[in-house]
């Protein structure tokens, strides 16, 4: 059983990381796992997990390794309103103000007075720094950032460097401060880019219109939405025609006009005339409230660089400890009268091996590709989609409703006895050919009793004088009816016959959207595509050379479609692309599956990448943020690495300086945070 706890302000990485090690000592839960960038904590918990007591247990826990964390359930987040909390610096100040009057005492050689006020000074200066390090202290947890900075500085003072060290705690403090801001803001424009929050409902109750908070609309409810305001759950409308606009939901500006029996999702916007609908879903099973909850969990399934980078953390900081402490041991046997030297090259490696810059920007840059994806109406499941994505060297794709509309229309029919009999069975069919069959005929309908439908091959009507077959030319094989048609026609053929006598057929053309055209066309110079369809094999040629002649496998059930896309070589990954409810298992079996949003809902569900219309080119854009997303990435990783391995081999050196020692800690952070901006403002994935 999974719970999530939210961690509101935990910024620091460190500290999650000894968050999730203490929470998984605990008898009631297996494992956790910190969603850095929304702040929850996921928690695999067991059957004696009890919500009340274990929050409150959770947040001792929280406060003895982080001050300022707001601790609380995810399934309340809505009822409870967080304070705004505003760090004090009081100390800060006071600590400098004693620190220039030391300063002034010893500008004017009173030697008594200035020492003890710089280290009065610097008690209060890194009081914060000195009191997070004695609740490691008191944990046993020796190796963090907190130890090795007051390690650093309280090194510095007891060798006299008072400047370098109050002046280290001072940047480091603003540099702190600093990073937080930048962590917080970029969240802030991440969370902008999909302005899908929903603060109330009007609900129509005995005649009157009452406002309500959304999670506790139920089924069958009466829903008032104005002019400017958003669908709160999805439902049918049934009063009032109004336009919609989308663009919330599929990134894309586009009005939808609505009428009465109109199905209608939520987190679109009103933007015509007042409109009643009734609640068909609760708010937590409605299309917005999945939509944010896949937003806001997407980094929970953390790509293999995320993973790598958290374990390079844990082993890093001990690692660096150790050999800053030998840097100060051994050159001191040697030359002992030195000492003081090899104490403050020590100092100055400890404070520039923290691992923030690595640890803070590669989630956060994730969490940023993703969404800005999700502006452009493309929702990843998880970082470890987005990461792969750029590893893809093989497409598979259905026809249907992927390359084509999916709307069916009739093209041709032998006889109207042919097409009263097709229409007559196939109405009892949710196939897009069967309803195109219906929809097109005019006239009284056959009753039926007994009709059974045959995956992949169609209907069969059984009757006191024979069969009557409507399907596929399977279907009349099976049953040894001949089919006397030889003219070849382009299109789904449905065949026809009664009491195992041939009729006639119906002839079903579909569409290819204007956008499958180009955008299969430039995909197919960058990667190997194959489309896996049910129909024939004329068909599916005429299509493939449309889409400048790319692989096509034809005639397939929905259990062959598996199998030969599992047959296809690949040295990397493999994608496949769908909609319908056959492409499900298909989209589950892949390395990566691609639903198409206006698809089936269980293609959605089991899909790892979800494009919230049925527009091709925003598959195109999924692979143009992941290649963008990684490139920051591994920016930031050259970065970070490169940076700080430089100034620790200069501080073994004897070249580097306490200052020195801060920009490459928080200085190299605070540039990989703000690099890892850059995918939200890039122009070019908004093309």
């Amino acid at each position: 059983m999974i719970k999530k706890i939210i961690m509101k302000n935990l910024i620091c990485s460190n500290c999650a990381a000894k968050i999730e090690k203490s929470l998984a000592n605990l008898d009631y839960i297996n494992s956790a796992s910190f969603n850095f960038p929304n702040q929850v904590m996921l928690l695999d918990v067991t059957e004696e997990y009890n919500e009340e007591s274990a929050v409150e247990e959770i947040k001792e826990i929280v406060d003895s390794i982080e001050d300022g964390v707001d601790t609380y359930s995810y399934d309340k987040r809505h009822l409870i309103e967080t304070v705004k909390r505003v760090e004090s610096y009081y100390s800060v100040f006071i600590g400098v103000a004693i620190y220039i009057i030391g300063f002034i005492f010893d500008h004017y050689g009173i030697a008594w007075g200035f020492i003890p006020l710089f280290w009065i000074g610097y008690s209060f200066i890194a009081f914060k720094l000195i009191k997070k390090t004695l609740k490691g202290i008191k944990r046993r947890d020796y190796f963090n950032e907190n130890t090795l900075m007051f390690i650093a500085t309280i090194a510095a003072m007891f060798l006299q460097f008072y400047y370098e060290a109050i002046f280290v705690i001072i940047f480091y403090t603003i540099g702190e401060y600093l990073q937080h801001r930048a962590v917080h803001r970029s969240k802030q424009e991440v969370s902008a880019l999909m302005d899908l929050k929903i603060e109330y409902a009007n609900v129509l109750v005995d005649g009157k219109v009452i406002i309500r908070d959304p999670h506790s609309i139920k089924k069958g409810d009466i829903i008032i939405i104005k002019n400017g305001e958003k669908i709160p759950v999805d439902g049918f409308l049934i009063k009032g025609t109004t336009s919609l606009n989308t663009s919330a939901l599929t990134g894309e500006a586009k009005l939808s006009t609505v009428k009465v029996g109109d199905y209608i999702l939520s987190g679109n916007l009103n933007v015509g005339s007042l409109i009643e609908i009734e609640a068909s879903k609760e708010y937590q099973e409605s299309t917005i409230a999945k939509i944010i909850d896949l937003i806001e969990n997407s980094t929970n399934h953390k790509a293999r660089t995320e993973n790598f980078i958290t374990k390079f953390a844990r082993y890093y900081t001990p690692i660096v400890t150790i050999a800053a402490f030998m840097m100060f041991l051994i050159p001191t046997i040697v030359d002992s009268a030195n000492y003081q030297e090899y104490i403050y090259r020590a100092a100055i490696f400890l404070v520039i091996s923290c691992p923030c810059a690595l640890v803070i920007s590669i989630p956060l840059s994730y969490f940023a590709g993703i969404g800005a994806a999700a502006r452009q109406g493309i929702l990843f499941k998880g970082s470890t989609f987005l990461h792969m994505m750029t590893n893809v060297d093989n497409i598979g794709i259905d026809k249907t409703g992927t390359l084509t509309h999916g709307n069916f229309t009739v093209g041709d029919f032998s006889n109207e006895e042919t097409l009263k009999i097709a229409a007559s069975i196939e109405r009892y069919s949710n196939h897009p050919i069967a309803k195109s069959i219906v929809e097109f005929y005019r006239g009284d309908y056959y009753d039926y009793d007994v009709i059974e439908e045959i995956p992949g091959q169609g209907l069969m009507v059984t009757t006191d004088k024979g069969k009557i077959l409507v399907g596929n030319r399977r279907l009349m094989n099976k049953h040894n009816v001949k089919v006397k048609d030889k003219k070849v026609l382009i299109g789904s053929n449905v065949f026809v016959s009664k009491y195992g006598k041939y009729l006639g057929r119906v002839i079903v053309k579909d569409q290819l959207k204007s956008s499958s055209l180009n955008v299969i066309r430039r995909l197919n110079k960058k990667y190997d595509i194959t489309m896996l369809t049910g129909d024939n094999d004329l068909i599916a040629r005429e299509v493939a050379e449309s889409l400048g002649g790319i692989n096509y496998i034809s005639n397939l059930l929905p259990e062959d479609k598996i199998k030969y896309f599992n047959e296809i070589k690949t040295k990397k990954l493999k994608m496949f692309v769908g909609d319908g409810i056959n492409d499900a298992p298909l989209l589950r079996n892949a390395d990566i599956g691609v639903a198409m949003g206006n698809g089936s809902e269980i293609a959605i569900d089991v899909a790892d990448v979800i494009i919230m219309n049925d527009d091709l080119n925003l598959v195109e854009k999924a692979f143009r943020v992941a290649r963008k997303t990684k490139n920051i990435v591994y920016q930031n990783i050259i970065l970070s690495l490169g940076v700080k391995f430089s100034f620790l081999a200069l501080a073994g050196l004897g070249y580097s300086t306490m200052l020195m020692a801060i920009f490459a800690d928080v200085g190299i952070t605070l540039i990989a945070v703000l690099n890892s901006l850059r995918i939200i403002y890039s122009r070019r994935l908004n093309v």
